[in-house]
């Protein structure tokens, strides 16, 4: 990076200099210039465009924040949802939580997924009567239409959604 960034400068300095025509290429840009030997006389040819690839933010999943958060994107949600009951110690939930936002990327927006931290949300894990975890909860319309308790293989998963779907 740095012997580019030597480079630049010192081409910079050397043309702004006004060499005699023909033995530089004309600079059409001040985007990175790509140095290149050529018949014995170094030619600058201007670097070809760049694209930037990016990943799109996973709308899918979300971290239920409070109370009023979980009314308001997952009961009153449209879209069903399928509410990860969970915990930071829990050896299955690191297993059972990846596979399941991965089904649930794959459902494209059919149905989104909420995380619960029960350490966080005791109340929300209270209220809908998790005892152990992982659980996982499939609530349509607000209302909680499966369950299950434990980590699932992704045939499983994917039968769960399905049925959730409709």
């Amino acid at each position: 990076m740095a012997q580019r960034l030597l480079l630049r400068r010192f081409l910079a300095s050397i043309i702004s200099r006004k060499l005699p025509q023909g033995r530089w290429a004309p600079l059409t840009s001040k985007a990175l210039q790509t140095p290149k030997w050529c018949s014995g006389s170094l030619t600058v040819t201007p670097n070809p465009t760049r694209t930037i690839y990016t990943t799109r933010v996973c709308s899918t999943t979300f971290n239920v924040q409070d109370g009023p958060d979980f009314q308001d994107r997952v009961v009153n949600s449209e879209t069903p949802v399928v509410v990860d009951f969970h915990a930071q110690w829990c050896g299955p939930c690191k297993i059972l939580g990846p596979r399941l936002e991965k089904m649930v990327a794959k459902q494209r927006g059919k149905v989104v997924m909420a995380k619960v931290d029960i350490d966080d949300h005791t109340d929300l894990a209270i209220e809908y009567e998790v005892s152990a975890v992982p659980t996982v909860l499939a609530i349509k319309n607000g209302d909680v239409v499966d369950k299950f308790v434990g980590i699932k293989d992704e045939d499983q998963l994917e039968a769960f959604l399905k049925k959730l779907i409709g």
